[in-house]
């Protein structure tokens, strides 16, 4: 690990360290996939899907639970929708993530987990995405996803090193196999990074398996809101599709997310602004720092 307190994302790292320049194509600027969204949660997918358009990506999929996939294609015209089979109680199941097969060939970022909810169908469908993910696909593994990677064989390091993950406490703890340490969170995220070979981006730390640490300082306690973290997941894939690296994708969308965070709280208020109203505000901020 590296000693010191972790670098401080600012707008002046980020502005010298540019994300790749978007394409002239929807296609060169990053096709991304979203699976997720059981029958009752699949809204999430639908945040995740839209905030990665929002920070550049251009070509959209989503993959959610049959009964919601009619619904999800309608509210959401910019992305193509792909129903997935599930169980008597809404679950997404393993077996239908066939119909996925070319589109896991040809995204250029994954987005797994939003509004999935049942933990051991969740381990399964983990298991079935990894299994079928193309060499050249980067991953962001959010929600329920996350959880399932500890009960999961290890990842290969050509894997690992194409993952972010995105951790709340709770997911966080079921990856170490015990609590945080809620006094001084860095040792417990580093762990984590170090453990599964990936960017772990938990709280305000990112950190990456090679020892280096980032923190951002900004934000606001009203982004603690349902739909928040689906926003934060989608951005992050959206700037792995443009194709920046784990790492770089993860300080941007932590530091665009949190600054949207402010900027509705001076707007709205301290609390009360809604997940979608995140969406909004990443363009701009992204546009600030560019």
């Amino acid at each position: 690990m590296c000693p010191g307190e972790p670098a401080e994302v600012t707008p002046r790292l980020l502005r010298e360290w540019p994300l790749p320049a978007a394409g002239s194509s929807k296609y060169q600027r990053g096709r991304v996939l979203v699976i997720g969204g059981a029958a009752g949660s699949a809204g999430a997918v639908q945040l995740a899907g839209l905030a990665a358009l929002r920070v550049g990506a251009g070509h959209l999929s989503l993959a959610v639970a049959e009964p919601a996939a009619v619904a999800v294609a309608v509210a959401t015209p910019e992305a193509g929708v792909t129903g997935l089979t599930v169980d008597e109680a809404g679950s997404v199941l393993p077996n239908g993530l066939r119909r996925l097969e070319e589109s896991l060939g040809n995204a250029d970022a994954l987005v797994l987990g939003p509004g999935l909810n049942s933990p051991e169908l969740t381990r399964e469908v983990v298991a079935r995405v990894l299994s079928m993910t193309g060499p050249y696909v980067h991953l962001v593994i959010d929600a329920f996803a996350i959880g399932a990677l500890a009960d999961l064989p290890p990842l290969s390091d050509s894997l690992a090193a194409r993952i972010v993950l995105t951790p709340n406490d709770g997911e966080a703890e079921l990856l170490l196999q015990r609590q945080l340490d809620d006094a001084e969170i860095i040792p417990d995220v580093v762990e984590i990074a170090t453990r599964y070979r990936s960017v772990v981006a938990c709280r305000d730390v990112i950190a990456h398996p090679d020892g280096r640490r980032w923190r951002v300082s900004v934000g606001h306690s009203g982004l603690a809101t349902s739909g928040s973290g689906d926003v934060l997941a989608g951005a992050l894939g959206g700037l792995l599709a443009r194709g920046a690296d784990p790492a770089q994708a993860a300080c941007w969308a932590k530091y665009l997310h949190a600054a949207a965070g402010e900027r509705l709280a001076a707007r709205i208020g301290k609390i009360g602004f809604l997940a979608r109203e995140i969406l909004d505000e990443l363009p701009q901020v992204l546009n600030e720092l560019s």
